[in-house]
């Protein structure tokens, strides 16, 4: 089972509040819902693929509104075939979505109802109802963090949008081929989405791998980050030696003031060790860091001096 399927499976066993409940419901049929009228009456068929999640739809309406409606399986003959779940509601179907405000008449409403809109509990559940119809979240072990729900009319979108930042998640919108998402991408936002839903094993789950990944990546980046700075400090090791090397065949260490000669000595003689250690070797007392960076900047000028002078001296014999 996906880790999205866990989270939705945790959902359809919550027991909500009757009101609450209603506006979960509101939700699962006007997203995955469609009206139909035969002989006159309205049908009623929600569709998912998610079996859980039409028993969930089927006992809200009994136990809601004390209307029997029938649960259907088909069999899908495209794609992965999976198994196709219906409940139909053929009795009481325009009194059910009147009172979810979805229906007025004959006119369906486009946006969200204000009663849920304005009432924080029932918009918890509507966008509890809305990711069970059509949300999906990312394996947080296996891939980037990511959260959406899909709609298929852009003002329903905008709504389910304008919820969730209601609870500073920073939602954002997107146009889709075949629809719009609301989408997360911040894994605290994510994480809060669904202790907000009710999921809290799925959130913790999540943030158990949460931290474990920020906590791997941190290790790496230390890493890194010393891995970085050995290299720089042997690349500078280097130089450093063989300017020194250069100085004593050009002119013999013995020709260099006392305080250069005595660190050149130190580093020939310990070219692993870091600026501090060599400070603390120095024969004449312990030298600052800063300090044995100084005189073997001077070792390096020195050297370099030297090289260019050599340059010209070759230049004038040629």
């Amino acid at each position: 089972m996906s880790y999205a399927s866990e989270v939705k499976k945790e959902l359809t066993q919550l027991e909500v509040h009757r009101e609450h409940a209603k506006a979960e419901l509101a939700a699962l049929i006007r997203m995955n819902g469609t009206v139909g009228l035969v002989d006159k009456k309205f049908i009623l068929n929600v569709q998912t693929e998610n079996a859980a999640i039409a028993r969930r739809i089927y006992v809200l309406l009994k136990d809601h509104f004390d209307v029997e409606s029938e649960l259907l399986v088909r069999r899908k003959m495209k794609l992965k075939k999976n198994n196709v779940y219906i409940v139909r509601l053929k009795h009481g179907t325009k009194e059910v979505l009147s009172d979810l405000s979805i229906m007025e008449g004959m006119s369906f409403h486009s946006h969200v109802s204000d009663e849920v809109m304005m009432n924080t509990q029932k918009v918890k559940s509507y966008l509890r109802g809305a990711f069970l119809a059509g949300g999906s979240v990312n394996n947080p072990e296996t891939s980037r963090y990511h959260l959406e729900i899909h709609s298929s009319y852009e003002e329903h979108n905008d709504d389910i949008c304008q919820m969730m930042n209601q609870f500073d998640m920073n939602a954002r919108t997107l146009e889709r081929r075949n629809g719009y998402i609301t989408y997360l991408k911040e894994a605290e936002k994510i994480a809060d989405f669904l202790a907000l839903i009710g999921a809290t094993s799925g959130m913790l789950k999540f943030e158990d791998v949460r931290i474990i990944r920020d906590m791997r990546n941190s290790v790496n980046r230390l890493v890194n980050c010393e891995n970085a700075n050995l290299n720089k400090t042997i690349d500078a090791a280097s130089k450093q030696i063989e300017s020194i090397k250069f100085i004593d065949e050009m002119i013999g260490l013995d020709k260099i003031p006392t305080k250069l000669r005595e660190i050149a000595l130190v580093r020939l003689e310990y070219p692993e060790v870091t600026l501090k250690e060599l400070g603390e070797m120095i024969p004449s007392g312990t030298i600052s860091k800063s300090g044995i960076n100084h005189r073997l900047r001077k070792l390096n000028e020195m050297a370099e001096n030297l090289r260019t002078k050599e340059r010209t001296r070759s230049v004038v014999g040629n």
